[in-house]
């Protein structure tokens, strides 16, 4: 089950696996869980077309959770949807500027390399963002309690 408040969003999960201070977590359900209420998106059905395997993620062991544990993982609010964004639409919006510069100064040419210049460039700056920006501690996944 997944519960969200102001701050974070939690989710249930289950220690697979501890590397030193963080977890490998399996979460079994994704979403929201009201999939086929009234006013459901749908959500979980859609992924679950495309990956029915259990979702695996490393997140922060602050308390101490032993392989096996059942857990509740937080994650900070607007941490999903910025992540998103620098995924998703940076990548999108460097691809359109660069194809639109390339064809003003090159044509049709221009245009393709400018589009590959353009995600090529998004792609670098997404690796390195992500290799050397750690980040405020709070705003990783993190296991914030134990359940039985």
């Amino acid at each position: 089950m997944v519960a969200v408040t102001a701050e974070q969003t939690t989710v249930r999960a289950v220690v697979r696996e501890l590397q030193g201070d963080t977890a490998l977590v399996e979460v079994t359900q994704s979403g929201c869980g009201r999939c086929h209420e009234k006013g459901g998106c749908g959500g979980q059905s859609l992924t679950q077309m495309f990956c029915s395997e259990p979702k695996k993620y490393r997140v922060v062991n602050d308390i101490g959770a032993a392989v096996g544990d059942h857990v509740t993982v937080a994650i900070a609010a607007g941490s999903v949807r910025r992540s998103a964004n620098l995924a998703y639409i940076l990548p999108l919006t460097t691809t359109i500027a660069g194809a639109l510069l390339g064809m003003e100064l090159g044509g049709d040419q221009g245009a393709m390399l400018g589009a590959l210049s353009g995600v090529l460039l998004s792609f670098i700056y997404i690796a390195r963002r992500t290799a050397t920006a750690t980040g405020f501690s709070g705003n990783r996944p993190h296991i914030i309690s134990r359940s039985s």
